[in-house]
């Protein structure tokens, strides 16, 4: 069985997202930045991270271009979530995408945050064909969400 993809953040990225989650919480959505927040699978406590909501025709995904990241593990767990831009905070639960569903949602995050999140993807870009996005797929969790 093969590791899950995951790629760790470099201080650098904490510092990052550290401004665009104190902006989001203060109501400056960042290029559609929401600050997810997840109870700890481990821990039990609140955990808070920026994240790029998506939507595509009217549905909203959370994408994990980092791949089996802490909040992916954490939101999995926890089967539930927030997201915060500023005073508004919305519940939800999601439903997690197989990875034949997710080209059609990594094409538009990948259009829309390239230039943020294109390093991830190593050289797959809005521009792939299906059949290269779907090999590409089970490295990067897509979530479908659903507020309360």
């Amino acid at each position: 069985m093969t590791a899950a993809r995951y790629i760790e953040p470099k201080k650098a990225t904490n510092v990052f997202n550290e401004a665009v989650a104190k902006l989001t919480r203060m109501g400056f959505s960042v290029w559609g930045s929401r600050v997810l927040t997840v109870v700890g699978r481990k821990s039990g406590e609140p955990r808070s991270v920026p994240v790029n909501l998506l939507t595509v025709d009217g549905v909203r995904y959370l994408v994990a271009p980092r791949g089996e990241t802490q909040w992916v593990r954490n939101l999995r767990a926890a089967d539930q979530g927030t997201l915060r831009v500023g005073r508004r905070v919305e519940e939800f639960t999601f439903r997690e995408l197989g990875d034949d569903e997710k080209p059609g949602i990594l094409r538009p995050y990948l259009k829309r945050w390239k230039f943020e999140v294109g390093v991830f993807f190593d050289g797959v870009d809005a521009k792939a064909s299906d059949e290269k996005l779907r090999e590409i797929a089970p490295g990067y969790p897509v979530f479908e969400i659903f507020t309360k």
